[in-house]
């Protein structure tokens, strides 16, 4: 039992400063973000980050997985859900999903525009072990859905990926901005759910009334 427990506490606190690590890295960039700052952000003693990680570049790629883990899971239920046979129904719910993720995670937006931009080493993990797996998952579902859904045949699964990921992230990583010029909260559960339905109507159109 104590062992059970310990074990268990040990799990929180990995998890605490993998949370914290994705929220500080997403604010000041790798080379901002130091260990001793998510130590501090976490609330656990300094010597646990290199105990569980080792070192700054591990605890980078663990906050990654674990922000990549969440929606690399919940796609895959919209792709292999055997109720849905419809393919506008499966990408309508699939861009659904994507934007309430990134609601619920605004950080893992910035982080991707922060390294996206840079050719250097962390991006090339992130596209090569994240990025292109899900890449190539979603635009096999475009491409065979693009001849009943009319608004992306013949568009570029790159286009898409890029229009998808500026649509449905935008509004929340430029929250304040959003707030103090419509005096919308973007994170309110009834804006979110009226941001997916846009993004999803802009790229798909609306979905064909019922006979």
């Amino acid at each position: 039992m104590a062992r059970a427990q310990a074990s268990e506490a040990g799990d929180d606190t990995r998890e605490a400063i993998v949370k914290a690590a994705l929220g500080a890295f997403s604010e000041m960039g790798f080379d901002g973000a130091t260990t001793r700052e998510i130590a501090a952000r976490a609330g656990v003693n300094h010597g646990l980050i290199p105990y569980y990680f080792g070192s700054k570049p591990k605890l980078w790629e663990a906050a990654v997985d674990r922000a990549f883990s969440e929606l690399d899971e919940g796609l895959r239920r919209v792709f292999d859900d055997p109720r849905v046979v419809d393919d506008r129904e499966r990408i309508g719910l699939m861009i659904r999903n994507f934007v309430r993720f990134v609601a619920r995670n605004p950080e893992f937006v910035r982080l991707m525009n922060d390294e996206g931009k840079r050719r250097g080493p962390r991006m090339r993990w992130i596209v090569d072990r994240h990025v292109k797996p899900l890449y190539e998952a979603i635009a096999e579902l475009v491409q065979r859905g693009a001849t009943s859904v009319r608004f992306i045949a013949g568009i570029h699964p790159v286009h898409l990926h890029y229009i998808l990921a500026g649509a449905a992230g935008l509004i929340f990583a430029q929250a304040e901005e959003c707030k103090r010029l419509s005096g919308v909260d973007p994170f309110d559960p009834d804006v979110v759910a009226a941001h997916a339905r846009a993004v999803e109507y802009l790229l798909l159109g609306p979905p064909e009334p019922d006979p």
